[in-house]
């Protein structure tokens, strides 16, 4: 369980992104930082991938039209970005000026017995089927977390060649309900948000089960930094959930769980370094359905959230639902 004196320590800037007048982020499903600080927002309104410098000049825009519906994003040490389209059940590699490098999937959902509003994730199978994140290991390879249709991870070799995979829906370990996000350490173990079992699972490379954390609020999304310090974007249950025919979704918290939406920040032994987020999700500083996450090389901080999507826009009326929040690391 996660456990540790807090050691860091974060502030809300409120308006640090200028974005062009008239453009609207609508949601962000996912955030990522290159080598230069610039930050990438990757968004469901009309500019799919906006980029900003680490000031919050808008320098870029660009995925206008080649998106369905923007989830995942993961930028490598050499600058190779990766975005998660889980509507076209694909993973694309892009430059940071938005060339098109690789395509993985074939916008043909793989047969696990999934249908939207009909029935759930009956069987683990290929990729992909509504994919959602995906990160790099030490050794160059690609590992996908393949989850709203799907429950399991796959590793790819660099060039794009499906290696192995590994999971299979349920709720024991190494099994998974909506596997949300991933990342790799430098000793290549995987961490895998298993949304829906409200959990933090932990494999080798190989996919062997190695421990998990069961004190997370459900994870969205996972990011590991320089000190490997784990930031995890935590759901909650800040807007009620509803019944689905099609998603085995955790509506309320387990017993000892805080419901609120929130940010943890610990080590890779799931010691709780920091916390950020309270009971008045609109109030700044606080989240409603925190989805990304990503830190800079200062140790700042940028989170996306779903708010239309998960509900959150309607719950709140006429209260206005922030989609985008940066925090500066002052401890």
């Amino acid at each position: 369980m996660g456990k540790g004196p807090h050691k860091l320590e974060f502030e809300v800037v409120e308006g640090w992104e200028s974005l062009p007048e008239g453009w609207a982020f609508v949601e962000v499903a996912g955030v990522a930082v290159d080598s230069d600080d610039r930050v990438y927002v990757f968004n469901r309104g009309e500019h799919p991938m906006i980029v900003f410098d680490k000031e919050g000049k808008f320098l870029n825009a660009w995925g206008e039209g080649v998106f369905t519906n923007p989830h995942g994003i993961f930028i490598d040490r050499g600058n190779t970005i990766w975005c998660a389209d889980h509507a076209d059940h694909t993973i694309r590699k892009f430059s940071t000026s938005g060339e098109l490098l690789m395509t993985l999937g074939d916008s043909i959902p793989s047969d696990t017995g999934f249908q939207p509003n009909k029935s759930p994730v009956c069987c683990a199978a290929g990729p992909f089927n509504m994919v959602t994140n995906a990160a790099i290991g030490p050794d160059g390879d690609l590992f996908v977390s393949d989850g709203y249709g799907n429950a399991r991870v796959h590793r790819y070799s660099s060039d794009g060649t499906l290696k192995y995979s590994w999971g299979k829906p349920g709720s024991a370990p190494g099994e998974f309900n909506l596997p949300h996000s991933i990342a790799v350490d430098r000793s290549g173990r995987v961490f895998v948000a298993d949304r829906e079992n409200s959990r933090v699972q932990i494999f080798s490379c190989e996919g062997e089960f190695l421990n998990q954390w069961t004190w997370t609020n459900r994870p969205c999304d996972l990011f590991i930094d320089e000190q490997e310090n784990l930031y995890i974007a935590e759901l909650g249950w800040s807007v009620p959930m509803k019944a689905s025919p099609h998603f085995r979704m955790m509506e309320s918290p387990p017993i000892g769980h805080d419901p609120i939406a929130r940010v943890t920040i610990c080590d890779l032994d799931g010691n709780v370094q920091s916390r950020i987020g309270g009971p008045n999700s609109v109030l700044p500083g606080n989240f409603i359905q925190p989805h990304a996450i990503w830190a800079d090389s200062r140790g700042d901080l940028y989170v996306g959230e779903v708010p239309k999507a998960g509900g959150g826009v309607n719950h709140f009326a006429p209260l206005t639902c922030h989609s985008f929040q940066k925090f500066i690391r002052s401890g």
